[in-house]
């Protein structure tokens, strides 16, 4: 089968994907799921050497992976519980994804405001630990705070008993920006990765996986793909696929995954403004709450709900919306309503279930990932975070080679390699705090500007280019997927990106020759700014 060059760009013209996709033959690895693990899956396949396909049943990153609360960490509350293991590497993989995606991931300060006399000690010593594991892979040394400081910082924080806080230092990302460099990165080295077209059924030769079908979303067209390794990295989906698995094999499996929702509500940046997140460490119910600056706005949140349904679009609970910004206002002066709620939006974890689970709380649930393989073969891996994906990738390609299903070959592939977009030298990046730009195309930014349109901007910093550009190199295909992940206006302000949705449709019919769903974005946004009863 033909392979795209091992740099550059691989084209993406859907007919271009789709003729390669019918061309038969027996694909190495074929990664069912688009998300960040799916996409880490293929881009460290594709590094080593290895042929390979990854099918998405929406667009890349739809569901959780750009729903998150957009921190690249450590992890202070694992911290908290112990897990040290799970801290270093994340730590390692924060560092790793800084130097590798600078235009998409940068330092983000914390400040821990303190009204009680025990606090900045109690939390400080806990977060000079953090600096202690990360050791010369620090961002910033953790500092003690007075008053006056931590004011400064957070000048929106209540005064009113105020003593003082801690201010330590983890990153922030672009996710869904992030999961789209990593998929034409992989595509880059060769790899198909095509979204919009669902696996349809599993195949099975032997009591072997053999291959599966899926089925082009736009056209109806149906493939076969012939696979030595098959990885369902569906995320809180994969007992979907583990249950047709073990239906063919005839044997009952239960469920691995226990869903938990993130909600997370944006306000103006007026209610938090400067480029410091505000940290609670521990809410009336024993959670920990942010308040992050990101794309000139203010993130909120976050939740850890239950939920046993899985919706491609949840929406948040009465109760959820409450607590966010109940506790925002028992810190911030000006407490935020639910009328300054620019958009609302979820994402479902997918919690990995300990084995004899008898339902504790998701919040107390491990968030590292697993890898399992069926006796068919069928690799599933589930659970862990964003910052982990490029981990977790290499962990799935270990068990592989442990289960016999490839060959093995050297791992490390992805530790030095930059991703699509990362400028050519070293340079001071633009904060993912501050309003969007062409600065979140790194070393693209001058291509983008180079298209009809760059000086035509619709607002929230998109422009007719970036439109352009996400059609004919970034795989979108609906206005969705440019307002909703090209660009991130949909999450930032649902009622401007309702109101691009048909200037933003003409430009993609005019690049795709398709209807662009512009109706299906104003009705999305729509119910990012409903809130819930």
């Amino acid at each position: 089968m033909s392979t795209a060059a091992a740099t550059g760009a691989a084209p993406t013209r859907r007919e271009q994907l789709l003729g390669r996709l019918a061309e038969g033959g027996t694909w190495d690895v074929a990664v069912v799921g688009g998300g960040a693990t799916g996409l880490g899956v293929a881009l460290d396949a594709a590094a080593r050497g290895f042929s390979v396909v990854l099918l998405e049943s929406h667009d890349f990153a739809k569901g959780t992976s750009s729903r998150a609360t957009k921190l690249v960490h450590g992890g202070v509350r694992y911290l908290a519980q112990g897990n040290i293991g799970l801290v270093r590497e994340a730590l390692h993989e924060r560092t790793t994804l800084l130097h590798n995606a600078p235009h998409l991931a940068q330092p983000l300060p914390f400040v821990m405001p303190s009204y009680r006399l025990w606090e900045t000690p109690f939390y400080g010593a806990g977060l000079k630990m953090y600096d202690a594991l990360a050791g010369a892979a620090r961002l910033g040394p953790t500092e003690f705070l007075g008053r006056s400081q931590t004011l400064a910082c957070l000048p929106t924080v209540r005064p009113e008993g105020l003593k003082g806080g801690v201010k330590y230092w983890d990153a922030q990302f672009d996710d869904a920006r992030l999961a789209l460099a990593l998929a034409r990165s992989a595509a880059a080295r060769g790899a198909l990765v095509v979204n919009y077209c669902a696996v349809t059924s599993l195949l099975h030769a032997q009591g072997k996986l053999a291959g599966l079908t899926c089925c082009d979303a736009e056209s109806g067209r149906a493939f076969t793909v012939r696979s030595r390794c098959i990885v369902n990295a569906t995320g809180v989906w994969v007992d979907q696929l583990r249950q047709e698995d073990a239906r063919t094999a005839g044997r009952p499996i239960g469920p691995m995954v226990a869903p938990s929702q993130g909600v997370h509500a944006v306000v103006d940046a007026q209610f938090l403004p400067g480029r410091h997140a505000l940290l609670v460490p521990r809410t009336s119910d024993g959670r920990v709450l942010f308040g992050v600056p990101w794309m000139g706005k203010v993130i909120l949140g976050t939740t850890d709900t239950p939920r046993g349904d899985l919706p491609r679009e949840p929406r948040p609970f009465r109760q959820e919306l409450e607590f966010i910004l109940g506790e925002s206002g028992r810190y911030l002066v000006q407490a935020p309503r639910p009328q300054d709620v620019r958009s609302l939006w979820v994402g479902l974890r997918p919690l990995v279930k300990p084995q004899g689970d008898d339902g504790e709380p998701t919040k107390a649930i491990s968030r590292e990932h697993t890898v399992l393989v069926s006796r068919s073969g069928l690799v599933t891996v589930t659970g862990g975070k964003w910052t982990t994906y490029r981990a977790m990738a290499e962990d799935v390609l270990e068990n592989t080679f442990a289960a016999g299903l490839l060959p093995r070959r050297s791992g490390g592939v992805t530790a030095d390699l930059p991703l699509v977009g990362a400028p050519a030298a070293a340079a001071v990046a633009t904060p993912i705090s501050a309003a969007p730009g062409l600065h979140l195309y790194g070393g693209e930014a001058d291509q983008v500007a180079a298209l009809p349109g760059a000086d035509r901007h619709l607002g929230g910093g998109l422009t007719i280019a970036m439109v352009r550009f996400a059609a004919r190199h970034e795989y979108a295909r609906t206005v969705e997927d440019v307002l909703a992940r090209r660009s991130r206006l949909l999450f930032t302000d649902a009622a401007l990106a309702g109101s691009l949705a048909a200037e933003v449709g003409a430009v993609l019919q005019e690049e795709t020759g398709r209807d662009p769903q512009a109706a299906g974005l104003r009705e999305l946004a729509a119910s990012y700014l409903k809130m819930p009863a």
